[in-house]
């Protein structure tokens, strides 16, 4: 069993930078891939970002240029910087971890991953 905590949402100011964090449990963290997904009011989940286990990473167009994923296998922590926000950024932040993962697969479908954590919100303000 994967445990995932995610922290550091919070409210901030268009354009404003926020950076989350998501800590897994266990000791096989860097045999995972993992991923940032998000949902607004009244929309379905959808993908932010993922990274493979040897830190391939993609993005989905919304961010990319703005927000960077990036994992430290020492700590057990999968990280999202945002930069620039958007009123439209504005959401439910999850992240996800798929086990057993080959070294450079990353994942855009939530389907694939195994464990979410509880999400974290993230407001930006116009």
């Amino acid at each position: 069993q994967v445990q995932l905590v995610e922290s550091g949402g919070g409210l901030v100011q268009a354009g404003g930078s926020l950076r989350l964090s998501c800590a897994a449990s266990g000791r096989t963290f860097s045999s995972y891939a993992m991923g940032w997904f998000r949902q607004a009011p009244g929309k379905e989940r959808g993908f932010v970002a993922a990274i493979s286990r040897n830190s391939n990473t993609y993005y989905a167009d919304s961010v990319k240029g703005r927000f960077t994923i990036s994992r430290d296998n020492v700590k057990n922590t999968v990280y999202l910087q945002m930069n620039s926000l958007k009123p439209e950024d504005t959401a439910v932040y999850y992240c996800a971890a798929k086990t057993g993962s080959p070294p450079d697969a990353y994942y855009t479908g939530g389907v694939w991953y195994d464990y979410w954590g509880q999400g974290t919100q993230v407001t930006v303000s116009s």
